[in-house]
């Protein structure tokens, strides 16, 4: 029998039960059902319409946690399929009172689907991928609502009857299904403990950031794998025909994927070595910024002027890269300028130093200090030289404020910035008179 045959086969022992329930649907309490049913969704639709606004005036006005306002917001959502079920289940048992459970049977079936399918809609909202989550909606929907309807195990037969053979093995929906499922609660079960140990290692000050982004790493590549290979065996996948794979990736990384190695070892070399962590000021060639993560392939780097660079961890391995925070984060600049040669450079030393200090970024230890450095054509010429603990907040903001506070100093004490002067001389030739005549 082929596997059309076997699923055609399926089909028809569900005619059966399709005839009975359709013939009991003519009857009058049946049909009754039915209008109460359209009646309850019309009053929960109008239900739903009223709250909305009001659920959400009330969550406004109260200090909630993120978590909070997220499971309020799922439930806001569906406050018209959740007003359903109650209405449903509240008509179902008053008239189960008053009359035969029987005929309050469908009221209580779209009841429980109603409930069944709020719960669905509000438990996939853990999934974070928008595909999974989808596929997860849908899957677990169609199962819960053949599970209500007392069909489960016709659609397992269903779903097993649809099948392909793969390397002399039997792969059919239901195992696909079944694998993706455990996929699913594996992936999520593996993001909690992530969570939970990022947590954990943000609490322990004794780990470096760049061996707490390491663990963070082979942890989560341990996790997802182990997560990957419970679902492929759950699915019925055996795991060691898997080794057939191992010599096409050897041979792929081989030809093809020689930088993409690289760059993880790299990263791994980058976080062992502790050379550059998260948060560090370094200039690679003409980028000059701050780390804001260390990734498998690439590291990101910040410059001031919002650009991020993805800087391949080669290229840090290989290089040369300055770390400005490599073992501290006292950064010295320079500030070079000139003053006229009516200035006494003692006084100017001292004023160039008290205008750096009332610079907010200017470190007072070490103090800045001022030197003499020349004797120019048209100036006396000193460097300013201080420091700063926060390389990070940028290095041009700094220089010009204090280049401002000591044109403001030198304006207020009388020093004059001078600028190159020259003196041309205009020098007048004397006149001859006329040629004399050459001698006979």
């Amino acid at each position: 029998m082929t596997d059309l045959e076997e699923l055609l086969a399926q089909a028809q022992l569900l005619l059966p039960w399709l005839r009975n329930e359709l013939t009991a649907l003519v009857q009058p309490w049946r049909l009754a059902q039915v209008a109460l049913i359209g009646l309850l969704a019309l009053v929960a639709w109008g239900i739903g319409r009223w709250a909305h606004p009001r659920m959400d005036a009330w969550m406004r006005a109260r200090p909630l946690t993120p978590p909070a306002a997220r499971a309020l917001v799922l439930v806001r959502d569906r406050l018209g399929l959740i007003a359903f079920a109650a209405l449903a289940w509240g008509v179902a048992a008053g008239m189960a009172e008053v009359t035969w459970p029987s005929r309050s049977h469908l009221l209580a079936l779209a009841a429980q689907l109603a409930a069944v399918w709020a719960g669905v809609g509000i438990a996939v909202r853990l999934i974070r991928n928008p595909l999974l989550r989808r596929t997860a909606r849908w899957g677990a929907l169609i199962f819960a609502t053949a599970l209500v309807l007392g069909q489960a195990g016709a659609l397992i037969e269903a779903l097993d009857g649809v099948a392909v053979t793969v390397a002399e093995r039997r792969v059919s929906l239901l195992t696909a299904a079944r694998g993706l499922l455990a996929l699913i609660a594996l992936i999520w079960l593996a993001r909690w403990a992530l969570a939970v140990l990022r947590r954990r290692l943000a609490g322990i000050e004794e780990i470096s950031p760049s061996m707490r982004v390491l663990t963070e790493k082979v942890s989560a590549f341990a996790i997802f794998l182990a997560a990957a290979a419970a679902a492929l065996n759950v699915a019925g996948f055996d795991l060691t025909s898997l080794a057939v794979f191992s010599g096409a990736i050897g041979l792929g990384v081989g030809f093809g994927l020689q930088k993409v190695v690289s760059n993880l070892v790299s990263g791994v070399i980058l976080l062992v070595d502790k050379s550059i962590k998260p948060g560090d000021v370094i200039s690679l060639g003409e980028t000059f910024g701050w780390i804001s993560g260390l990734n498998a392939r690439y590291v990101s780097v910040v410059t001031r002027d919002g650009r991020e660079y993805l800087i391949p961890n080669e290229d840090l391995i290989t290089g040369q890269v300055v770390n400005w925070s490599y073992s501290s984060e006292l950064v010295r600049l320079d500030v070079t300028f000139g003053v006229a040669y009516a200035s006494d450079p003692h006084a100017v030393r001292r004023i160039a130093v008290a205008a750096a200090k009332g610079v907010t970024r200017v470190s007072h230890d070490p103090a800045p200090v001022c030197h003499v450095t020349a004797f120019g054509d048209s100036s006396v010429d000193f460097v300013l030289r201080f420091w700063i603990h926060d390389p990070a907040q940028g290095l041009t903001n700094v220089r010009g404020a204090v280049f401002l506070a000591l044109w403001d100093a030198f304006q207020a004490e009388g020093i004059e910035i001078p600028f190159p002067q020259r003196d041309v001389r205009i020098v007048a030739t004397p006149s001859r008179g006329p040629a004399a005549p050459p001698a006979d």
